[in-house]
């Protein structure tokens, strides 16, 4: 059996050389297919873990207190009381598993320097922020405990602002003007990237009490937006939210059967949902890259049919010098998988080779998936043979006789 393998491989080879171009043109679809569903489904993963890493950039088992009901360009705020620093200090005192909680307060204002000015995302916090957020300091440093309760001019800039306001120069010790207000920088946040349809980098963070008294000022005891909250690593996200939410109820007296006019949004619920929805979107990607493989499988049943009709008299000789229809199928068998297999190697170096070229370009890290290298190049065997059967069983049921007058 083995001998009689090989020998139908070597014929195959022979047959592969001898048609090298309609070998080729045979296997393309193969080719295209494996190549295609390599790369979209690589791309899928590297877009995938993008995906978690921008939502991991976001914070540290983030939760987000906001106003309003919905989140996103859909919700609605409007009418909406915001929250006071005492429902901050609440949170922090009444609330277990939290590791640290911080006041937000956002407000787009106009940011000059010198003869550079542009529009920027001012946010009023307090130095808890910082860590919540995983923000890293690159260059000089977070304002102190003294400045934040003083109110003090002070402010650290994202890498955009940097870059916007300052080029090349060193930011560290430069006085900005923000609104209405002069402001020192004092440090500088080392590069997130963009996130969404946001960019990260495009930050001004000022201690709460400078916004509150020189840039947006204080209406009322509820001015703060949002509330940043960092739940503990061993914390359940579930229970925490049905405690802030409770505790936001009665703070904000709410009745029985009035609904939340706040909501919490959990960014590992959200990293969870958005990796679930790249990976669907991956596989059927990669499911439709797929039928082209479907395609190539034709092609090869095609020219499979054309050779047993071409060697019609060769196959009529091989049955009436003694070989059993049974060797006949296995060669032509063998032969459709050597096409398919080859096709499938082909197709796997052109989609490695894509996939080196295209992540750069999208932005994404390249994450090698062997199952995938090794689930398209069996499809495509599978596709070899199944497709190769049907003219391999004809050639096996020629009648040696009509074989040998066939012209």
């Amino acid at each position: 059996m083995i001998a009689m393998l090989a020998n139908a491989f070597l014929i195959a080879l022979r047959e592969i050389r001898r048609n090298l171009a309609r070998a080729f043109l045979t296997v393309l679809g193969i080719i295209i297919g494996v190549s295609a569903v390599i790369t979209m489904v690589t791309m899928g993963d590297g877009t995938t873990e993008a995906v978690k890493k921008q939502i991991s950039d976001l914070g540290s088992n983030l939760l987000m207190l906001r106003p309003g009901v919905g989140f996103g360009p859909r919700s609605s705020s409007a009418g909406v009381p915001k929250f006071s620093e005492t429902d901050v200090e609440a949170i922090a005192n009444q609330i277990s598993g939290i590791a640290a909680v911080a006041p937000v307060r956002s407000v787009s204002m106009s940011t000059i320097y010198r003869q550079e000015a542009r529009s920027s995302q001012v946010t009023g916090t307090s130095i808890d922020y910082f860590d919540i957020n995983k923000w890293i300091i690159e260059e000089g440093r977070i304002f102190s405990d003294d400045e934040v309760q003083r109110g003090d001019a002070v402010a650290v800039i994202g890498d955009t602002v940097r870059e916007e306001l300052f080029g090349t120069e060193d930011p560290i010790g430069k006085k900005i003007r923000v609104g209405q207000a002069s402001l020192q920088v004092i440090g500088l946040l080392k590069a997130k990237g963009q996130v969404g349809m946001g960019d990260q980098d495009d930050t001004i963070i000022v201690p709460l009490a400078t916004m509150q008294r020189r840039l947006g000022g204080k209406s009322s005891a509820r001015d703060i937006s949002q509330i940043s909250i960092s739940a503990e690593d061993d914390a359940d996200s579930d229970r925490l939210i049905s405690e802030i939410s409770l505790l936001m109820r009665q703070r904000r007296n709410l009745q029985s059967n009035q609904a939340d006019d706040f909501n919490v949004f959990d960014t590992r619920q959200i990293a969870e949902t958005l990796s679930s929805s790249t990976k669907m979107m991956t596989m059927l990607l990669g499911a439709v890259a797929g039928v082209s493989l479907l395609v190539g499988g034709i092609g090869i049943m095609n020219i499979m049919l054309v050779s047993v009709t071409e060697r019609t008299r060769e196959i009529g000789i091989r049955l009436a010098i003694g070989a059993t229809a049974r060797e006949v199928l296995w060669q032509f068998l063998v032969e459709a998988l050597t096409l398919s297999c080859v096709g499938g190697l082909i197709g796997v170096g052109m989609g490695y080779l894509f996939c080196i070229v295209l992540a750069p370009l999208i932005q994404v890290d390249f994450v090698f998936n062997s199952e995938i290298n090794l689930l398209a190049f069996g499809f495509s065997a599978l596709v070899g043979i199944v497709f190769g059967f049907a003219p391999a069983r004809r050639a096996a049921r020629l009648d040696p006789i009509d074989a040998l007058r066939h012209e």
